[in-house]
């Protein structure tokens, strides 16, 4: 492999839009980078027109790349139809990733995990007998249509074809199989099926680079390891684990320690990559909700993980999640519930105001400017060494082509919160120095980490040692460097300089601030301290140097922003892109130079002063700010500033409680007139699934083609005197419930809280002697079961084929094959009818069989009842739909979010939130905890006429009503977003054959 950066080859290969690498980093068009990446998944946002809004909330991140998964299970719904339309398309995405100039990592699997259904295989292959995910023809074979048609499209978006993917991950997590121990994985069929699949997307025209997430780092599918092995080798990680209802109880287990030597050991010849890095965590119903989520992964976590991770010389990160979304459609896993926002750094309703959103771009933007860090390899970790306690932790990291140095220190146990003060000793250039050289100590503070530096170039100025973090520099067409350095509130911090070529005058002329103190220790160093304020100073080294000196805090108001370049690097990230740095508003998108003016994008939420901090070209004498030209002058530091005035958007939203509702009832199948013989019929005398049969006929749901949503089961008999009971094994995914009736008459619920609540599955006796039967007569059962998703899967397990529904029963007094059973799920099952909206996004109910849901349903002679005011009386479903208007002034970008309030205690009901049509929530009242779903623009429609529509199941005999539902809106913005197209939103038509 070539990998010789000469200057002249560098230049011949620019426009080679080959991806290579070595041991020390990847190599896109001849130039080292630092792959930063952050996971997003595009169907978790079904509005295309938003994911450029993404995208360049990453790229504002300082991050170069994204990942992402593609789901099977969404685009095959149907057997042999792969229908990569609609919001399931991805022309779009890749055009977004372009314009943003962000590199795609590729993960099509077909397994994907990521907290989907079946681990984003489709519904029918839980009726596959052979174990999936292994070399048996029978499921090989079914992965073949899909895997052709995503390896294309995939392949005519590669860099080498003008698109934006580098890489590209054949399967996920393939790292063990039952009855394999670890040490003799993988076999001969785990070897067969990993390079049958990557063999797959290589005949389907991928030629960028292959690679693997190792989540056991053993070294499975390492290069070199044989048949199946990848190209990269990566690993992943979750340090911080998911007890997201203690965040401040950090785990002691899984801290890494050893990977640069597992690396060394595995794969010695790629760059170190972690595959996925825990940016995150998800919980389930009934447990903490998403915000805990990002107080366990928060700022401090990213400081010490992340900062550890450097210490291995990682040179290609990705960070699951960066942006999660919404499981909207029923597309969620049994453990999860309607939000993916999984504490992520950008929220679910877009919004990056989460302190880790700006902790990460403080982190990333210092890789962009220490190519030194690019060539480095890691040394080991040892207490005392470099510091004057042992109750902290160094990592060196070794420049190898240049004399740099990195140091990361964090405390022994990374858990700790307490404060531990120490002295630094390193060599340098000028020798071994002891840090700080004018008095005083370091400190690091409760949960964090730093960086630490020795020789780093600063545009042919070396910086001998910096004890505080750097965030960037610059340095522009005359020659000045501006140094961007940052630290925590109190912290003492130090840096010293060489001024050989440094004007001595201007120096110290530049340098009389308060709370700074200098010395000059030799013919041409000078040292620097300085206590951190929140006061921000500026140091002038003449007019070749100005040091920013900066409160943490105040850091995270400062944007780099890379100005376009020439095609092929246009808006991708090159360390040979100029930047500006601008402070102040509440983000920055993009800028870009109209020779003397700088034209900004962005987004602010309050009124805002704006602060060019550098440009390269020093002629800047204008600015404007989404196309909005500002009144700008210099302030006392010679900056470029301008105000820009905020006022927020008049906002007209909708009141529910006073809206005119229709409604309908969506259970008919109570009504003793009730006629079920459109029903199917569960006639299946055996299964394929693994989990076997305790029932005449089969009674899993998937063996009937109904995956998601809800399930309906009829269950016909004819009484004989001795029915005192019923007794039901069912399933239906963590947190589930069900309800009961006997003919017209209510039996009971499970509402899947008390004991065994939280569970999967269902086994519950149920007393029948308050009901009596007249022998000879026929009655039926009918049962809803909450349908919360199919688990996900270890490799060779089968999990995801757990049968849901009906797994066993008993009648008391008969056999079981007295009991005649039919179900219905969506409406035609997988052959379902929205194909707009996706196979998941419909469940059993009538309502949803019909379309109700949909907009414009035949609503005109249904009854006005409010499901706040009025409710439902009885146990049952009530569906229910309105409509209203609403008109977001133009420029403004407002994430709206539909809330139930939940003030009755021990209220039993379930609520599903269709918008649109589109699926967007699942509330269980009784368990929580999610109580906020955002919805975003392009489902909701922000200047025009929505459909809002819910199924109201109470569990209880004595019916249910909303405490209260609302449309709210958070923190609205003016913004330079581009006004999202909508979604499809296909009016209700009526279904031929619903029932």
């Amino acid at each position: 492999m070539d990998v010789t950066l000469s200057p002249q080859r560098r230049r011949r290969r620019f426009w080679d839009a080959r991806v290579t690498w070595d041991k020390y980093s990847m190599i896109i068009r001849g130039e080292r980078v630092f792959v930063f990446s952050g996971e997003f998944h595009p169907w978790r946002l079904p509005s295309p027109g938003l994911w450029l809004d993404i995208f360049q909330k990453i790229k504002a991140l300082g991050f170069n790349a994204v990942s992402f998964y593609t789901y099977w299970g969404l685009v095959e719904g149907t057997q042999g139809q792969v229908r990569f339309d609609g919001i399931f398309a991805l022309d779009e995405f890749f055009r977004a990733a372009a314009e943003a100039g962000i590199y795609i990592i590729a993960r099509p699997g077909p397994y994907i995990n990521a907290e989907t259904a079946l681990g984003g295989f489709p519904g029918w292959t839980a009726r596959i007998k052979a174990p999936l995910r292994g070399d048996d023809p029978e499921f090989v074979n079914a992965t073949e249509l899909y895997a052709a048609t995503i390896g294309k499209l995939i392949a005519d978006a590669q860099i080498t074809n003008g698109g934006p993917v580098i890489m590209l991950q054949p399967e996920n997590e393939y790292d063990t199989w039952p009855g394999v121990n670890d040490t003799d994985f993988p076999a001969q069929l785990n070897k067969n099926y990993m390079e049958h699949v990557k063999q797959q997307f290589k005949k389907a025209g991928n030629v960028v680079p292959q690679m693997v997430n190792d989540h056991l780092n053993q070294g499975n599918w390492a290069p070199g390891s044989g048949l199946g092995e990848t190209e990269l080798y990566g690993i992943d990680a979750y340090p911080m684990r998911y007890d997201c209802a203690h965040p401040d109880v950090w785990p002691t287990t899984r801290w890494p320690e050893n990977w640069h030597i597992m690396h060394e050991k595995h794969s010695p010849n790629t760059p170190f990559f972690v595959a996925e890095f825990q940016g995150g965590s998800g919980t389930g119903f009934g447990n903490a909700n998403q915000d805990a989520c990002n107080a366990l992964v928060n700022q401090e976590s990213v400081r010490v993980s992340w900062k550890n991770n450097y210490g291995f010389a990682i040179k290609i990160f990705n960070i699951y999640m960066t942006y999660g979304g919404t499981n909207w459609g029923n597309l969620g896993y049994r453990g999860g519930y309607s939000s993916y926002d999984y504490g992520a750094a950008i929220k679910e309703n877009r919004h990056v105001w989460r302190e880790k959103y700006s902790e990460e771009k403080l982190e990333a933007n210092f890789f962009k400017v220490s190519p030194a860090y690019l060539t480095a390899v890691a040394g080991n970790g040892t207490k005392g060494l470099y510091t004057s306690t042992g109750r902290l932790v160094t990592t060196p990291v070794f420049g190898t082509e240049s004399p740099t140095n990195f140091y990361i220190v964090r405390q022994d146990d990374w858990t700790s919160i307490d404060t531990v003060t120490y002295k630094f000793t390193v060599p340098t250039s000028a020798g071994n120095i002891s840090i700080p050289q004018l008095g005083g100590e370091l400190v690091l503070t409760r949960r964090d980490s730093k960086i630490h530096v020795t020789d780093y170039d600063v545009g042919g100025i070396n910086l001998l040692y910096c004890t505080a973090e750097i965030f960037t520099w610059a340095q522009d067409t005359s020659g000045k460097r501006t140094l961007v350095l940052y630290g925590g509130a109190g912290e003492t911090h130090e840096f010293a300089i060489d001024i050989t070529n440094l004007t001595a005058a201007a120096v110290f002329a530049g340098l009389k601030h308060v709370g700074v103190r200098t010395r000059k220790t030799n013919s041409n160093l000078l040292v620097v301290q300085w206590n951190v304020s929140e006061n921000r100073r500026i140091l002038a080294f003449g007019d070749q140097l100005e040091v920013l000196l900066l409160w943490r805090n105040d850091a995270y108001n400062y944007w780099v922003a890379e100005l376009p370049a020439e095609a092929p690097i246009a808006n991708y990230s090159s360390p040979s892109k100029s930047t500006v740095v601008v402070k102040g508003p509440y983000l920055v998108r993009t800028a870009s130079l109209d020779g003397k003016t700088l034209r900004l994008t962005g987004d602010i939420n309050s009124t805002t002063d704006i602060e060019l901090i550098y440009e390269p070209t020093g002629k800047v004498n204008a600015v404007s700010f989404n196309e909005k030209a500002l009144n700008v002058k210099r302030n006392e530091d010679a900056k470029l500033t301008a105000r820009l005035d905020f006022e927020p958007p008049k906002l007209s939203l909708p009141d529910f409680a006073s809206l005119e509702w229709k409604y309908i009832d969506s259970l008919p199948e109570i009504q003793t007139s009730y006629n079920d013989s459109a029903w199917i019929s569960c006639e299946n005398p055996s299964t394929n699934n693994p989990q076997a049969l305790t029932t005449p006929t089969s009674l899993y749901a998937s063996d009937y083609g109904f995956h998601s949503g809800s399930l309906i089961y009829r269950g016909h008999f004819t009484a004989n005197g001795e029915e005192s009971s019923l007794f039901l094994g069912l399933s239906g995914g963590n947190d589930f419930g069900y309800s009961l009736w006997l003919n017209d008459k209510f039996v009971t619920s499970w509402d899947g809280a008390g004991e065994g609540g939280g569970s999967p599955t269902r086994n519950q006796t149920i007393s029948l002697a308050s009901h009596s039967l007249s022998t000879g007569s026929s009655y039926v059962f009918t049962l809803l079961i909450d349908h919360m998703g199919q688990d996900e899967e270890a490799p060779g397990t089968d999990a995801i084929k757990s049968p849901m529904g009906i797994i066993n029963y008993n009648l008391a007094g008969h056999a079981q094959s007295d009991v005649a059973w039919k179900i219905t799920g969506n409406l035609g099952g997988e052959s379902y009818r929205d194909l707009e909206r996706g196979p998941r996004n419909e469940g059993a109910v009538f309502a949803e069989r019909q379309g109700y849901h949909q907009p414009s349903p035949p609503s005109r002679d249904w009854q006005v009842s409010n499901p706040i005011v009025n409710g439902t009386g009885t146990a049952g479903v009530g569906f229910y739909t309105t409509t209203f208007e609403l008109d977001v002034p133009a420029g403004y970008d407002v994430p709206l979010s539909f809330v139930f309030a939940n003030t009755t205690a021990g209220a039993n009901y379930r609520c599903q939130l269709f918008v649109n049509g589109w699926q967007f929530g699942k509330y269980v009242a009784n368990l929580g905890p999610q109580t906020n779903f955002p919805v975003p623009e392009g489902i909701l429609n922000h200047d025009g006429v929505n459909t809002v529509a819910l199924t109201l199941w109470s569990l209880d005999e004595g019916g249910a009503n909303l405490d209260g539902f609302s449309l709210e809106p958070e923190m609205p913005l003016w913004s330079g977003y581009r006004k999202p197209w909508p979604s499809p939103q296909p009016a209700w038509q009526e279904r031929k054959g619903a029932y």
